[in-house]
């Protein structure tokens, strides 16, 4: 009887484990930095214009800075130059950033000549910054991106739309958890990660909106 006990509180917190784990991997792609970016440009588009045109852009500025690098990484992945689509492996994912930033680069230039939304400007630019400078860490350490990209969304919106959106501040932790959980980086990481995304984001759309005007 005690064996089938045990057994029993075995099998149980194993299944809360894959349970917990399934959950992990939802939370990850759910908030990987791809979608995160593009729902914040769309938001922050519809905001700073909210007519078609400003939509349109928000539209233009989404696939341009979220989806091409995204598809760079998917074809990556089919060639087996890159492990998995969230490019585990640190010494992968030199090239992939090169390809965000050249992509954001660009992307800013045109939004400038085009006349663009001033805080979707603002928005590329602080992307853009958290991005170099994620990148430059990760030549050294696997610094989370996951984390990074939440927390810097994060606080564009709180900054954009007013403290209540500090109601958001948990899935900075819920994506960090689930970082940690799916071993892809440790607590060190994900919390460097998630500073370094809210410091340089917040900084870079502060200023770059007061400079637009």
């Amino acid at each position: 009887m005690r064996d089938d006990g045990l057994a029993g509180r075995a099998a149980v917190t194993h299944s809360r484990s894959a349970a917990l784990l399934r959950l992990a991997r939802v939370v990850t792609e759910v908030l990987a930095p791809a979608p995160v970016v593009a729902v914040l440009l769309l938001i922050i588009a519809w905001h700073a214009a909210p007519t078609p045109a400003g939509l349109a852009w928000g539209l233009v500025t989404a696939l341009v800075a979220s989806a091409l690098p995204f598809l760079y990484v998917l074809r990556g992945v089919r060639r087996q130059r890159l492990t998995d689509r969230h490019v585990g492996r640190r010494e992968q994912r030199a090239r992939p950033l090169a390809v965000a930033i050249a992509s954001l680069a660009v992307l800013l230039a045109l939004l400038l000549v085009g006349g663009a939304p001033r805080e979707l400007i603002a928005a590329v630019a602080a992307i853009a910054a958290a991005l170099v400078a994620g990148t430059l860490v990760t030549l050294a350490w696997k610094i989370s991106g996951h984390a990074g990209v939440v927390a810097g969304a994060v606080v564009m919106l709180v900054i954009a739309f007013g403290p209540a959106l500090l109601a958001l501040a948990p899935l900075v932790a819920l994506v960090g958890w689930a970082r940690v959980a799916i071993r892809d980086h440790t607590p060190a990481q994900v919390v460097a990660g998630a500073a370094l995304g809210a410091l340089v984001s917040g900084a870079v759309f502060l200023l770059a909106r007061a400079a637009l005007g």
